[in-house]
This record gives structure tokens, C-alpha cells and sequence, in this order.
């Protein structure tokens, strides 16, 4: 099949292209101009480029036609720095970046679409680790996270609602991995291994996480399968925050995280991280198992402070 993979220079992109190409499909990265650059024809590389903005429908428009998909996978964030801009921008390559790689793909022929979304956006209800029915926070207190879920649940009713395009949604646990904020050099690694994250004295939140090859590997599947909907992929091991946070310095050879009360870690961490480590539920990812037939291969307990 020909797969255009938009965001195919990022972490899950540029591990999921040679994994297409190793299956036999035919591989077209969307890139946008300014991305690095790619090479093309080498068994990790694409065999061809298109380049478009997202946020460019008529761009978009152009390099889908050119590319004449079969399917569609959207690997779009804007994440590599995790502040309020990048938030931002990721919403609306959810938002609109999806609208347009939905219309030009409908256009295009694809029949196909396998799109990236988050397992964690669900709302802190009900059992620590919940399926792909549990409903989002879409009333979250902080701006941002609000902002962050109300553009994952509209990309998931633009992908689901599409005629004539199957859909698929692969809502992916925290990722780590090289390159990734829980690379011991990245942002989050860095600061537990010097011990300058603390943590709050009730630490119940549930994550899930996902090793960036797995998450691809996920992708790899979608593409593959006739299975469609929405997807939780995550690892084998969803972990209190007050069980992998301990445990994650200890791997990186740096001392405990110092307990703090939660209302004052809270304004030291942020909402969001204090929301990860106090209320944030896990992902049950029996569904990817059942009709992906993905299974995880590294756990948070091995990989998580390897990079």
C-alpha cells in the first residue's frame, strides 16, 4: 500500500517509517518546510517526500494528491518542547492539521486514517486504570489541559465521523524513550536526576506509559489491520506516581524525590505534572490486544531511564 506518514521526522515517525517500508509498503513523509531533512530510498527512509504545512489545507490538498495514499497515518505534534506555544500548536494539528489531512485524504482516494491521540486525557473517575469508553476531562480546571482534551475529542469525532475513510485512533500512554522528556537528558529526566522534582505526600495518580518503538509498532498495526476505532496503547505496568517516580530516580542513581504537601507541590510541579501523579488514571489496553494484535515488548521498569 502507499502510506503517507504525516510527521514523519518526529520520535514515533521516524521509528514507524522503516517499519512500513520493511513490511512492503510504499512510504511518502509529509513533511513541513523546515523540517529536517529527509532522504529517501534507503531501508529507513521514505521512498518519497511531499512537503505542506498541516495547518495549510490548500498546501495539504496538493501534496495528498501528488502522494495518492491508501492510507493516511497523522504523527503530528508540536511536543519536542513542552510549553504553552507548543501546547497550542498541537491542539490545532489536532483540530484543524486533522480537518485538512481528512479532507485531502477523502479527495486523494485513502481509505484509511490512523491517528495519534492520548490515553491520559481521561477524567480522574472511577477505577485507577480504565478502557477506551471512560470519558475525557473535558472541564479540567487548568486552561491548557482543558484546551489540550477539547482538541483530542474533536480530532477523535473528525476521524470517527468521516465517510467513506475508515478511522482509527491510537491513544498512546506517557511516552519515554531517547529523546523524549523522560530521556535522562530530556526535561523531566533531568530534573529527577537531580533530585529537583519533588513529589506530593499522596501520590495515586495512574500512568501508563509506552516506549516510543512500541508506540510505532502500534502504528505499524493500524495500518495493517482491518480493525478500526478508538485504541488504548500503553505498556504491561500501570504505576502510582508514589511507586515509578521513587523508582525512576533510583535508575537514574539520583536521591528519593523530597515529599512536599500536595498543595504546595502542586505549585512547584505545575497542574499538570501534580495532576499525573495524583489523580490520572491508567490505560487497559485489552481492546489493541484483542483486534490489533499489538502487545508492548518494553516495560517503564526496564527502558525508562535507558533513552
Amino acid at each position: 500500500m502507499r502510506v503517507v506518514v504525516a510527521g514523519a521526522t518526529g520520535l514515533i515517525g521516524s521509528a514507524l517509517v522503516p517499519l512500513l517500508r520493511g513490511r512492503g509498503h510504499h512510504v511518502v513523509a509529509l513533511v513541513r518546510d523546515g523540517s529536517r531533512p529527509v532522504t529517501t530510498g534507503q531501508a529507513d527512509t521514505a521512498d518519497e517526500v511531499v512537503v505542506a504545512d498541516a495547518l495549510d489545507p490548500v498546501a495539504v490538498r496538493a501534496a495528498l494528491r501528488t502522494a495518492r495514499p491508501d492510507v493516511v497515518v497523522h504523527q503530528l505534534t508540536a511536543l519536542r518542547r513542552m510549553n504553552a506555544d507548543a501546547m497550542e500548536t498541537t491542539a490545532r494539528l489536532r483540530t484543524e492539521g486533522t480537518a485538512n489531512l481528512i479532507m485531502s485524504a477523502r479527495e486523494a482516494g485513502a481509505a484509511k486514517l490512523v491517528v495519534q491521540g492520548i490515553s491520559f486525557a481521561t477524567a480522574p473517575l472511577g477505577d485507577p486504570v480504565l478502557d477506551e469508553d471512560a470519558p475525557l476531562y473535558l472541564d479540567a480546571p487548568d486552561p491548557t489541559w482543558a484546551r489540550t482534551v477539547q482538541a483530542v475529542a474533536e480530532m477523535e469525532r473528525l476521524v470517527l465521523g468521516t465517510p467513506d475513510v475508515a478511522g482509527t485512533i491510537l491513544r498512546y500512554g506517557t511516552l519515554f524513550g531517547a529523546q523524549t522528556q523522560y530521556d535522562p537528558e530530556g526535561p523531566f529526566g533531568a530534573k529527577v536526576g537531580r533530585g529537583k522534582l519533588p513529589i506530593p505526600d499522596v501520590a495515586t495518580g495512574v500512568t501508563s506509559f509506552l516506549h516510543v518503538q512500541d508506540a510505532a509498532l502500534a502504528a505499524l498495526s493500524a495500518v495493517d489491520s482491518e480493525a478500526t476505532g478508538v485504541f488504548n496503547i500503553a505498556d504491561d505496568d500501570p504505576a502510582e506516581g508514589s511507586t515509578w517516580l521513587p523508582e525512576y530516580a533510583r535508575m537514574l542513581g539520583a536521591p528519593p524525590p523530597r515529599v512536599l504537601p500536595s498543595d504546595i507541590a502542586e505549585r512547584v510541579l505545575g497542574w499538570v505534572a501534580h495532576h499525573q501523579l495524583t489523580a490520572m488514571r491508567g490505560a487497559r489496553t485489552d481492546r489493541a490486544r484483542t483486534e490489533l494484535g499489538w502487545k508492548p515488548t518494553v516495560s517503564w521498569r526496564r527502558g525508562l531511564a535507558s533513552g
